[in-house]
């Protein structure tokens, strides 16, 4: 039987959180070599999700230093991907979502003329400054890619208005097949402070904040707001899993520090971080995945930025965009933890991004590009 060999690209945590349950699914199927490039982009939180999907990358860039640039993070993994495409050959590189990491592997692909596949194809904001270098560097991805799997139809629909129709796959999202495999009812999570938190009586809130657009002013207003919030309900625990960047370390640790219940943790693993968000009773985050995991967890998402490229969720009740002014985030987490009809409104919405098997489908699609299979996957929700 031919087989296709298929290379995954990948570099950050949340890419690893999305690209790993694909990697292995690939790699369980006859009909393709299956081939993973990690460019380390993120070292420590991406070991970490590769050691909870056991995967072992074939290569390893290990690209990452203190104090990277976005430019030396694209032309170490341009270089890095060049010999290694030299060296494996592979027939198609599947590249996620929107990180330097990402349109550097479809740069290169494109450089020795192998095909490229997008996964979580068709995001915008249209506006080219946020999220940034994420909206650019999609739409770049875009402009390269022969395959293009869509979690969505309204990220079908944008890749529709840019001319893009062809090699177009209607999936749903590889984070919520990430979650069947990782939250479970009985989790006990490797910090006390996490084990002893009372779920079931106290409104915990999950919060992450750590994008460069939010750097600066919009981050003040954010941790101000939170600080408030935590100081108008006795009631309420904010967990804040610190991201690693000296920006955001810094700016956490001077306006949330010393709060009986605001408590600043080092960064979760992917297991951790989804059991969390199971028991949470809202999160509030600058993040892209959260917002698409926690609505499949029945968890209210206020997003802390100006814009959002996941509509689907806003129109679907289960995100309300809280932008990045103090007074707007406060009023708005007011709402949800005074007002319990708001907040089952928005727990009880559908979640629009997916059943499970996305990364099936991905597999499928692939297959049948290659003439491996006679028909292509149906589409998520049809």
């Amino acid at each position: 039987m031919k087989t296709i060999k298929v290379m995954t690209v990948f570099g950050t945590r949340p890419e690893a959180i999305k690209m790993a349950p694909l990697a292995l699914e690939l790699a369980r199927r006859p009909e393709f070599e299956a081939v993973c490039c990690v460019t380390a982009q993120h070292r420590e939180m991406l070991d970490s999700v590769l050691n909870i999907f056991s995967l072992k990358p074939d290569y390893d860039l290990n690209i990452m230093e203190p104090r990277q640039t976005l430019s030396t993070i694209t032309a170490k993994c341009l270089n890095g991907m060049d010999r290694v495409l030299e060296e494996a050959r592979p027939d198609l590189v599947l590249v996620h979502g929107d990180t330097s990491t990402t349109f550097a592997g479809a740069l290169a692909a494109f450089y020795h003329q192998i095909p490229v596949g997008h996964v979580e194809a068709g995001l915008r904001t249209y506006d080219k400054w946020s999220p940034f270098p994420e909206e650019v560097n999609r739409k770049l991805v875009g402009s390269i890619a022969d395959l293009h799997f869509c979690p969505t139809p309204a990220n079908r629909d944008n890749l529709a208005r840019e001319n893009i129709v062809k090699g177009v796959f209607l999936t749903g999202n590889t984070v919520i097949d990430a979650l069947q495999t990782t939250v479970v009812e009985d989790f006990t999570f490797g910090s006390e402070i996490l084990n002893r938190l009372d779920y079931g009586n106290r409104k915990v809130i999950l919060v992450t904040c750590h994008r460069r657009e939010n750097y600066g002013q919009p981050m003040t207003n954010i941790m101000t707001a939170l600080r408030r919030l935590a100081d108008a309900f006795p009631e309420a625990e904010l967990v804040y899993p610190v991201h690693l960047s000296p920006v955001v370390q810094e700016a956490a640790h001077k306006y949330l520090d010393n709060h009986p219940r605001i408590h600043l943790i080092a960064p979760l693993d992917v297991r951790e971080m989804h059991n969390l968000m199971a028991r949470c009773h809202l999160v509030m985050t600058d993040s892209g995945g959260l917002q698409e995991e926690a609505p499949a967890l029945g968890k209210p998402v206020l997003v802390l930025r100006k814009e959002t490229e996941r509509p689907e969720a806003v129109e679907a009740g289960t995100v309300r965009l809280a932008g990045v002014e103090e007074e707007a985030i406060f009023q708005m987490a007011v709402q949800l933890l005074s007002d319990r009809n708001e907040y089952e409104k928005m727990a009880h919405a559908a979640n629009p991004y997916g059943d499970g098997r996305a990364c099936r489908r991905i597999a499928d699609a692939v297959a049948w590009h290659f003439g491996l299979r006679d028909t292509p996957p149906e589409a998520f929700g049809g």
